[in-house]
């Protein structure tokens, strides 16, 4: 899974990238909401994360871009604005989730994996193909009633 991460506070985007990566997703981090419209534009994603405090085009004006460019996949906003006007403002430009900063970085992880779990259509942490099940939450692959060891970067 793809995650488009655009945060202008390079420790926080890099903190959450990692995050994101020990998590097994591929992180695309961007800067500036420039930037972050062309990664939106170019690349297939399956989540993005947007703070709204970006310079040159601001995080509202890129989920309003992405969602007139027809680009449907979910937007979780970050944002140090908590004021419900902006929440609402944000939520229905196209965002799927808000999130206040600070917040927690497990909260994080959690939201964005409940995003992709609603977007999948599922409503619990696993994926099953066939015999082959995958513990989001867990992190586990089992091949029936088999657990599948697998190093961080195989899984």
């Amino acid at each position: 899974m793809r995650i488009l991460l655009v945060e202008d506070e390079a420790p926080l985007r890099e903190t959450l990238a990692a995050r994101l990566r020990r998590e097994g997703f591929a992180v695309d981090p961007a800067g500036d909401g420039d930037e972050g419209l062309y990664l939106g534009r170019e690349v297939p994603f399956d989540v993005a994360v947007i703070d709204l405090g970006l310079p040159k085009l601001s995080g509202l004006d890129l989920v309003k871009a992405l969602r007139a460019d027809g680009r449907k996949y979910p937007i979780l906003i970050l944002t140090a604005r908590g004021e419900p006007a902006e929440k609402v403002a944000g939520l229905d430009l196209g965002a799927d989730d808000y999130m206040v900063k600070p917040f927690d970085v497990g909260e994080f992880e959690a939201r964005v994996r409940s995003i992709l779990r609603r977007q999948a259509g599922h409503h619990t942490s696993d994926l099953q193909i066939g015999p082959v099940r995958f513990d989001m939450a867990a992190r586990r692959f089992h091949v029936g009633a088999d657990h599948l060891d697998l190093p961080a970067r195989e899984l």
